[in-house]
């Protein structure tokens, strides 16, 4: 009998739900994430749709970093989305969350995790949350993460995200990345996901020795450059080309 009911509820819940669909002009009226989910959140569906998205985007675009691999299959992508745009969440491009801001396509944040060159229990600094999604990829990845989001409104619906679905390693922060997390570094490294101009300096202080920070670069509506900066022993900063991207740009607080 208790069953019965709990069926009859879902059934009326889902048919009194809207289609959030939104596009980046109301991206402030894009409902919160995850909460309208079923029971069977993670049904079998959705488990084979992260497969396909890691054999076809993923893997047979280079990337096999073992770790990044079970991460990518892990993490539950449409939690981190829109509802309206759950059914694309594990299609190979990024998508509205809100705010001027988007979530990732799935091959990019695989290649910048993969770039990283981390170990279980490394601290990982985070510049620009947004939904959440790279924070739980690291976390699955078993590093310890600090991310910070300058959206007030997008570091509280990650927050409550990351923390619905387990994520305990993840510590969040509303706040000026381009700052950085100066009293928890230095980090093994450090991962930016909106593009600045130019290289935050205060990031690279944060660095630690040998460590690594991937990071777009580039104008505002223009493509960019993905790079990978390393220290050597000395300090120096080196750098590699990982190829065009497009970012969001990287704001700042006044």
């Amino acid at each position: 009998m208790r069953r019965g009911f709990l069926l009859v509820l879902i059934v009326l819940l889902a048919t009194s739900c809207t289609d959030g669909r939104s596009d980046r002009d109301t991206a402030p009226d894009v409902p919160a994430t995850t909460q309208t989910a079923d029971a069977a959140d993670d049904r079998a569906e959705r488990r084979e749709e992260r497969e396909g998205m890691v054999a076809s985007q993923i893997q047979d675009r280079g990337v096999d970093d073992p770790a990044v691999l079970a991460a990518m299959r892990a993490v539950q992508r449409h939690r981190f989305v829109p509802d309206g745009f759950a059914d694309q969440a594990y299609r190979d491009h990024p998508l509205p969350i809100g705010y001027g801001q988007t979530i990732s396509q799935p091959y990019i944040v695989a290649l910048m995790s993969s770039m990283l060159g981390v170990s279980a229990g490394d601290r990982v600094l985070e510049v620009g949350t947004g939904s959440g999604y790279q924070a739980a990829v690291l976390a699955e990845m078993d590093l310890v993460v600090f991310t910070i989001e300058i959206v007030p409104e997008l570091a509280d619906r990650a927050s409550h995200v990351l923390s619905d679905l387990g994520y305990g390693t993840v510590t969040t922060r509303e706040g000026d990345g381009y700052l950085g997390w100066e009293e928890e570094g230095p980090f093994r490294a450090i991962i930016v996901t909106a593009a600045p101009d130019h290289v935050p300096q205060p990031l690279v202080r944060q660095l630690a020795p040998d460590g690594r920070m991937v990071i777009p670069i580039g104008p505002v509506g223009a493509v960019q450059t993905l790079w990978m900066f390393s220290t050597d022993e000395s300090g120096a900063l080196l750098a590699q080309n990982l190829g065009s991207v497009r970012f969001v740009p990287l704001t700042r607080r006044e």
